[in-house]
């Protein structure tokens, strides 16, 4: 994995980061339905047009074969890198490449001022445990609400 690099996702990759997406999302375990790509579409295009977007890739030679999409959000100490969605394809799934790619989303924030990382996923899916793996704690006293 010597050829991997860490790049400020743009909107040039979008079609790219759209295929990536659909392409692991739509497997196990999450085996999302899509019935077209504009939603995707739509979802890339909200993000960079937030203000306080921060999108990262990781290439391996000319592919994108992880992505990271989110925001930077202030809050009382500072700001801190919010994570929406994050995905390492699904051939590349296992080989270390994802937490190699948090690792150096870790050190770029840190770059620029930023003092955390927060994301939400879903409970007993392997995402769980990769994040816990890479250093993530559970915060146990925060509850997510939806309405």
């Amino acid at each position: 994995m010597k050829n991997l690099v860490i790049l400020e996702m743009k909107k040039h990759m979008l079609d790219q980061c759209v295929d990536l997406f659909i392409n692991t999302f739509s497997k196990e375990p999450w085996n999302d339905v899509y019935d077209s790509r504009d939603p995707v579409v739509n979802f890339f295009n909200n993000h960079f047009n937030n203000n306080y977007f921060l999108g990262y890739v990781a290439m391996l030679d000319d592919k994108i074969v992880a992505l990271s999409v989110g925001m930077k959000k202030p809050w009382i100490e500072g700001m801190e890198y919010y994570i929406d969605q994050f995905c390492v394809g699904y051939e590349m799934q296992g080989k270390g490449v994802g937490s190699w790619f948090m690792k150096e989303i870790e050190k770029n924030i840190k770059n620029q001022g930023m003092n955390g990382m927060i994301l939400n996923t879903e409970k007993g899916y392997p995402a769980q445990k990769f994040y816990e793996k890479n250093d993530f704690k559970i915060i146990d006293d925060l509850i997510v609400f939806g309405k």
